[in-house]
C-alpha cells in the first residue's frame, strides 16, 4: 500500500487520540512520500502517551504541512521522493508497525548507499520546520540543578572543569541541609508555576521525600522493573539465533504491562510509565549503572518534556564487571565505586547543562551543580560572571538567588 491509498479504517488499531489526530489530517498524510511518512507515524501512533510538549510539536508540524501551497509542499518533500524503495519495503504493513518499517528502511538505505541522501533530506526538513514553527518561549526561565558525589568523603581532583568557563565556581559553600534546600526550591517553583510534566526530580538512587508537585523518576523505585527486564534479556540471549538486532526489536515492543506489576493503591500515569520503560529498553547501561540511568533520564526528559525545572541527583553506581556477570547477578548487593561515580556524575552534569542549552530560552536559563555534602558548587546564569571563582562563605540558598 502507498500513502495515497490510506483510508480512515487503516488506523483502527491506533490509540483513540492518535486515531483522531491522523484521520483529521488524512489528506495531508496521503500526499507524503513513503520514505517519510512511516517515520512521522512512528511518533503519531504514540501520541496518547507523549508529553504535552511533544503533542504540541506534532500538532504544529501537521498543521504546517497542511497549510503549505502545492508548490511549497513539493519543495519540502521532494528530496524524500527521490529515495528509491524496494518492493519488499512497500509491501510491509507500515501503517500498523511504522517503527519496524523504519528499522528496515535504515538497513535498506545503508545497503543501497542512500543513507547520506536521506540524512540530508531529514536535516533540510528539520531546519525548515524549525524556521516555520519556532519553539515556544518558556513561561519562566529554565532552571537545571545537578547534585553529584553522594557518599564520597573526600576528593582532591578538580570538579566542574568543563563548566567553569561558563559560570562562577564557589569553593566555600556551607553544605548543611543542602539537599533539602535544593529540593524545597524546586518544589516551590513547581507550586508557583504548575505545568504538567514541567518540573522534574530524577534520582540515581532512592528519591529523597519526593513531592507530588514534581514528576519523579528514580533508579531505586524501578528496581523491580530493571530486574524483570534483565532477566528477560538474559533469557532472550540464551535462545539460539538471537542477535542484537532481534533483541533491539523485541525491547522496542515492550510495554509497561510486560514488566510492571499493576499498582492498585495509586493512579496510573501511563505517559510516565511509558517514559520509564523506554529509559530502560532504549538506553545503553540504564538497566545496570545508576549514573548512566540518571544522565539518560535527564537527557530524555529535557528532549521530550522540555521542563521548566529539573533536579538530577546522581548516586553511586556499581563497579564495572564483565557484562555476563552484571546480567546474571542482578539480585546480589553490588559493590559500588564512589570515586568513579563522582567522575561519571561530573561529566553527566556537564551533559545536563548542554542538553538544557538546546531548549528554547537558553540564553535566560540557569544551572547549578553541587558536590553533595561538600563546599564546592558552580552556578551558570545570565547574571553570573563567567569564568570567575569565589572563596567567600556562602550557602546554597544564596547561590539559588543567582538563578532567580
Amino acid at each position: 500500500m502507498l500513502p495515497r491509498d490510506l483510508k480512515p479504517q487503516d488506523f483502527a488499531g491506533y490509540p483513540p487520540e492518535a486515531r483522531k489526530l491522523v484521520t483529521s489530517y488524512l489528506g495531508t498524510l496521503q500526499r507524503l512520500p513513503l520514505s517519510f511518512l512511516p517515520g512521522l507515524l512512528r511518533e503519531l501512533i504514540e501520541y496518547d502517551f507523549k508529553f504535552p510538549a511533544e503533542r504540541t510539536a506534532r500538532e504544529k508540524e501537521l498543521a504546517n504541512l497542511t497549510g503549505l501551497s502545492r508548490d511549497q509542499f513539493k519543495d519540502w518533500v521532494h528530496s524524500f521522493e527521490d529515495i528509491q524503495l524496494s518492493p519488499q519495503l512497500e509491501a510491509l504493513d507500515w501503517v500498523k508497525a511504522p517503527a519496524q518499517f523504519v528499522e528496515q528502511l535504515s538497513a535498506h538505505l545503508w545497503s543501497t548507499h542512500q543513507l547520506d541522501a536521506f540524512r540530508n533530506a531529514s536535516n533540510e526538513y528539520a531546519d525548515r520546520l524549525r524556521a516555520a514553527v519556532p519553539p515556544e518561549t518558556p513561561q519562566i526561565p529554565r532552571l537545571g540543578i545537578s547534585i553529584i558525589g553522594e557518599g564520597v568523603s573526600s576528593y582532591d581532583g578538580p570538579l566542574f572543569h568543563k563548566l567553569r568557563a561558563h559560570g562562577a565556581y564557589f569553593a566555600n559553600v556551607k553544605p548543611e541541609n543542602g539537599l533539602r534546600v535544593l529540593l524545597d526550591a524546586v518544589v516551590a517553583r513547581a507550586k508557583a508555576h504548575p505545568v504538567p510534566y514541567g518540573h522534574w526530580y530524577i534520582d540515581g538512587g532512592e528519591a529523597a521525600d519526593p513531592s507530588h508537585a514534581l514528576t519523579c523518576v528514580s533508579y531505586k523505585a524501578l528496581e523491580p522493573v530493571r530486574t524483570a527486564l534483565l532477566r528477560k534479556i538474559q533469557a532472550e540471549l540464551d535462545r539460539p539465533g538471537m542477535g542484537p538486532e532481534a533483541l533491539r526489536s523485541l525491547l522496542a515492543r515492550l510495554r509497561p504491562e510486560d514488566l510492571m506489576q499493576p499498582a492498585s493503591n495509586k493512579p496510573t500515569d501511563e505517559v510516565l510509565e511509558r517514559f520509564e520503560i523506554r529509559l530502560l529498553t532504549e538506553g545503553s547501561g540504564t538497566q545496570i549503572f545508576s549514573t548512566v540511568f540518571a544522565q539518560w533520564a535527564a537527557r530524555e526528559a529535557l528532549r521530550r518534556a522540555q521542563p521548566l525545572t529539573m533536579l538530577v541527583r546522581f548516586a553511586p553506581r556499581q563497579r564495572q564487571k564483565p557484562m555476563n556477570e552484571l546480567l546474571t547477578t542482578v539480585a546480589a548487593t553490588p559493590e559500588v565505586d564512589l570515586t568513579g561515580s563522582l567522575v561519571d556524575a561530573d561529566m553527566g552534569a556537564y551533559y545536563n547543562w548542554l542538553n538544557q542549552q538546546r531548549l528554547s530560552g537558553a540564553e535566560q536559563s540557569s544551572f547549578l551543580v553541587w558536590f553533595e555534602g561538600h563546599n564546592q558548587a558552580l552556578v551558570i546564569g545570565p547574571s553570573v560572571p563567567r569564568g570567575t571563582e569565589s572563596t567567600s562563605a556562602t550557602d546554597l540558598g544564596q547561590l539559588l538567588a543567582w538563578t532567580a
